[in-house]
């Protein structure tokens, strides 16, 4: 694993290396002093580090056999690579998006540059291996980072079949989904009994609910937390972006709303990822921007809560 992991990071290294020198700016803290270290979070329970920032692939890679959007695609795909990026989740629900990805993997030969996670999006308990075999075809890998049950569906049996896989050694990390805040009661007594290694959950901005019990519950179990719907399916951007940042906003480490959004989240403490999803390499470079530089603190996160409550 080690070889694996220093691989992976020299790649990353060294494209943020060569965006350094073409982009400076995208790589500055508050103080304008350039910087290449990306915010990483600690696995729990693990001796790795995942960047903060990944990329969802729902709706957003799912543009079937076109060839000029799957290249489309593969640029995108680039620049979330070359500017730090590893986490790619995605699931057998998003269409041909898993074919997407596989396409944009292979025509960029980076293989060893992704941490690759997908889920098990069956209600027939006995095709848990089946699924991810299908999945890792279609990706074009021999093995996923991270395989989660999504929804809960059927989620007893698959579960179960997760934890033999990982023992195995045929993927490295397990886990369970929710999203749009459903399930939450359910969620939390599988967490408390399970032995998860992440969990992904609905959280922004606005929808704060998993404040209240899961995210606590995943630091206290030692879970690592991915989030989905950061932006709300771009229901933020359409609500606030023609709304002007606070006067404070800097201070925060926020230059626009795409930071202001995913920064508000991986501040907290117990979150590991966010995994925004966006069609457009501008729009991946401002998404890219919340790895980098200062983050809010406890007061300041508050302060970006109660300044969108009050637009």
């Amino acid at each position: 694993m080690a070889d694996w992991f220093s691989r992976r990071q020299f790649l990353i290294n060294a494209g943020l290396a060569g965006l350094a020198l073409k982009s400076p700016s995208l790589f500055a803290n508050t103080s304008g002093t350039p910087s290449l270290s990306p915010i990483m979070r600690r696995i729990p329970g693990a001796n790795e580090s995942i960047p903060a920032i990944g990329m969802g692939t729902w709706i957003t890679f799912n543009v079937g056999g076109d060839e000029q959007l799957v290249a489309q695609r593969t640029r995108v795909l680039k620049t979330f690579f070359d500017l730090g990026g590893t986490v790619v989740d995605g699931s057998p629900m998003y269409g041909t998006a898993a074919d997407v990805i596989g396409e944009a993997l292979d025509s960029l030969d980076a293989h060893d540059r992704i941490f690759a996670a997908t889920k098990i999006w069956t209600g027939d308990e006995s095709e848990t291996r089946q699924e991810a075999a299908r999945s890792g075809r279609r990706w074009g890998l021999d093995q996923f980072d991270l395989l989660q049950v999504h929804n809960l569906l059927g989620w007893q049996g698959h579960l179960e079949t997760l934890k033999q896989m990982k023992a195995n050694g045929d993927v490295r990390y397990i886990g369970i989904t929710t999203s749009h805040g459903r399930r939450h009661r359910e969620f939390a007594q599988i967490m408390e009994r399970e032995p998860l290694d992440f969990v992904q959950l609905t959280y922004n901005v606005l929808d704060r609910e998993v404040e209240d019990r899961l995210l606590p519950l995943a630091r206290e179990r030692g879970i690592g937390v991915i989030v989905n719907r950061p932006f709300q399916g771009g229901s933020l951007f359409r609500r606030f972006q023609s709304e002007p940042l606070p006067g404070w906003a800097g201070e925060a480490g926020v230059s626009n709303w795409a930071e202001f959004f995913l920064k508000f989240i991986i501040s907290h403490p117990a979150v590991t990822c966010a995994i925004p999803a966006t069609s457009k390499v501008e729009h991946m470079k401002e998404n890219m921007g919340a790895l980098y530089g200062a983050l809010p603190d406890a007061d300041q996160r508050q302060r970006m809560a109660d300044y969108v409550g009050s637009l």
